[in-house]
């Protein structure tokens, strides 16, 4: 007898499925401008009480709503953005400096209240400090970034520096300096966010921000 050879089964043929990929997200707009002129706007209104222009310190509540709501929330929003864009910089400066205005708004508000007059001062001076130091190392970074942001927190570091000075010694004079430079720093923030908003509208580079090559 002959045996039965069993018949070879041929497997299906399979095709290598593809790697997978990476979920893809659709861009977003930059929020840069945003953070900006939130920064820009509060800044200003706080300094034309720390520069003198405005003599009556019982109108500089006007500030904490602005602190509040464009210079806090909509920075924290805009840094959010920033860490979905992997913008690094941007995410750390724009979530610091919405928490400053924040915690500017709650400190004023709901502590400095409450603190012995002789020695208020120093707790604002410490306050003032600690984000002194902040903006100095951040400064620091932008020396890779570009000339526009060198020059915002170059400005806004010697602000700090003056209002420290100021509070740390009660010399209103230092304080009246550092609310001018606050002043410029705004002016220079305004701008950031305009070339920002008009660069990326219009499509091209017409207002400068001189960014440094890497």
């Amino acid at each position: 007898m002959t045996q039965l050879q069993t018949p070879v089964i041929d497997r299906p043929l399979t095709v290598d499925a593809p790697a997978a990929k990476a979920p893809s997200h659709p861009p977003i707009a930059d929020p840069g401008p945003l953070g900006l002129a939130g920064f820009a706007l509060t800044t200003f209104v706080l300094s034309c009480f720390n520069a003198g222009l405005i003599a009556d310190m019982t109108l500089e509540a006007v500030v904490l709503p602005l602190a509040l709501f464009y210079g806090g929330f909509a920075q924290v929003l805009a840094g959010m953005w920033e860490f979905r864009k992997n913008n690094t910089f941007g995410a750390v400066a724009f979530t610091s400096y919405g928490a400053f205005w924040l915690s500017f708004a709650a400190y004023v508000k709901f502590i400095a209240p409450h603190l012995v007059p002789a020695h208020a001062h120093q707790a604002t001076g410490l306050f003032l400090l600690g984000w002194t130091i902040f903006t100095v190392f951040m400064t620091v970074v932008t020396t890779r970034i570009s000339g526009l942001l060198l020059a915002v927190f170059s400005v806004l570091s010697v602000t700090f520096v003056l209002l420290t000075a100021g509070q740390l010694a009660q010399q209103t004079s230092l304080i009246h300096i550092g609310g001018w430079c606050g002043l410029l720093t705004a002016l220079l923030a305004w701008y950031g966010s305009f070339a920002g908003v008009a660069n990326n509208t219009w499509k091209n580079a017409s207002l400068p921000t001189w960014p440094f090559s890497a």
